[in-house]
């Protein structure tokens, strides 16, 4: 099943709903900062080849907060997230399915959270069992990138089942949650994301301190 369009659109109503100026858990940006973001990734090449290439990120930064910078007011804000919710340009290779789920799956579900999750009161989501599934599938295949810079085994365990072995060494930790809630830690949201830790208590300090998701 293909879930990136119906994140899209959850996506797309979660900073509607929030408006311009509404924070997120990515640091130093609000709301129209991340819709900027979205759109400018799908739209601009100078923006996509700086979040591929390190030398480029300042361009892309400065360009991402440009566009904020014009999004204060809701009308052009509601303006860009409705382009966003459209999709990428018809020619980009991100209306290519394969491509699409890559890219997006995670990145959708991450920034909704980021909104959400910003805010003093929010509850988890339920989310479809298929749609579990493929986040699970996510942060199997991005795990040893996203927990590279941690000096310990790690191990994730999903409530529903699987277990997977993101990196070994003599000392692990097991981080245990939802396919959604593991995604988010593994993204660097460790502070929102409902996991817990089974390990030596040194251990698990370790893992709170390191660098994830980057």
């Amino acid at each position: 099943m293909h879930f990136v369009d119906p994140s899209r659109e959850v996506l797309a109503e979660t900073l509607l709903a929030a408006g311009p100026d509404a924070p997120t858990l990515c640091e130093g940006w609000k709301t129209r900062h991340l819709a900027a973001h979205l759109y400018l990734r799908e739209h601009s090449p100078r923006v996509a080849l700086g979040l591929l290439m390190t030398s480029r990120a300042r361009t892309s930064d400065l360009v991402t907060e440009k566009l904020a910078a014009t999004l204060s007011s809701p009308a052009p804000y509601s303006r860009l997230v409705e382009d966003f919710r459209a999709g990428p340009p018809a020619l980009s290779p991100l209306r290519l399915a394969p491509l699409d789920e890559a890219a997006n799956l995670a990145e959708f579900f991450v920034h909704t959270e980021d909104v959400r999750r910003a805010t003093d009161r929010w509850a988890p989501r339920s989310l479809d069992g298929a749609y579990a599934d493929a986040l699970w599938d996510e942060v199997v295949r991005r795990a040893a990138f996203l927990y590279r810079g941690v000096d310990l085994g790690v191990v994730l365990v999903s409530t529903l089942g699987p277990r997977h072995v993101a990196k070994r060494a003599p000392v692990s930790v097991a981080i245990v949650g939802d396919p959604g809630e593991l995604l988010l830690h593994a993204f660097g949201r460790r502070a929102q994301a409902l996991v817990t830790f089974e390990g030596q208590p040194d251990a698990i300090a370790l893992l709170d301190s390191a660098d994830i998701g980057h």
